[in-house]
């Protein structure tokens, strides 16, 4: 049996890599934090984030339910796929972390410019002006570990059961 062609329960060997994990990071720009909300239930919000020094980087508004939830409760997963990238296949990878919020002006004054380069290179200035607001923060995000990962590309065929070429009789 082939996993991804014949079988689809034990996905254990299509785990991201670490090359894979610094590849679908570096290109993907965009994630999902997950959160708890003060009601106790789980939720999330897409955000923009800059990798730099082996965590994660986002910001919003300090009012915002998700920067609220991070203040109260630092544990948060990220959800980082490959959806919009141009690599090829399936891949994502959920990363839980620890959140620590700053409203300092010495980490704004590295974060806002490096932000503003890698999600609007074509006039960052603007963007950064933008950002540099009275009430945003910045949400740094620390690795704890992988919780969930897959890499189609892993797999034989398409990832959809198909294969790339004729299927062995199961006779």
């Amino acid at each position: 049996m082939a996993v991804g062609i014949d079988d689809n329960e034990d996905l254990r060997t299509l785990r991201v890599d670490e090359d894979g994990i610094a590849e679908l990071v570096a290109a993907q720009r965009e994630c999902t934090f997950a959160f708890t909300t003060a009601a106790g239930w789980p939720a999330g919000v897409v955000m923009s984030y800059l990798h730099h020094d082996d965590r994660f980087w986002l910001t919003a508004a300090k009012e915002r339910a998700h920067v609220r939830a991070a203040m109260r409760e630092p544990r948060v997963t990220l959800v980082v796929s490959n959806a919009g990238t141009g690599l090829p296949g399936r891949r994502m990878l959920a990363v839980r972390g620890r959140v620590t919020v700053h409203a300092d002006a010495e980490t704004k004054r590295w974060f806002y410019p490096a932000f503003a380069a890698h999600h609007a290179p074509n006039d960052p200035e603007a963007f950064q002006r933008l950002l540099d607001s009275p009430n945003r923060v910045v949400l740094e995000v620390r690795p704890v570990r992988i919780a969930v990962s897959h890499d189609s590309t892993r797999m034989p065929g398409d990832g959809r059961g198909g294969s790339l070429g004729p299927r062995p009789n199961k006779g």
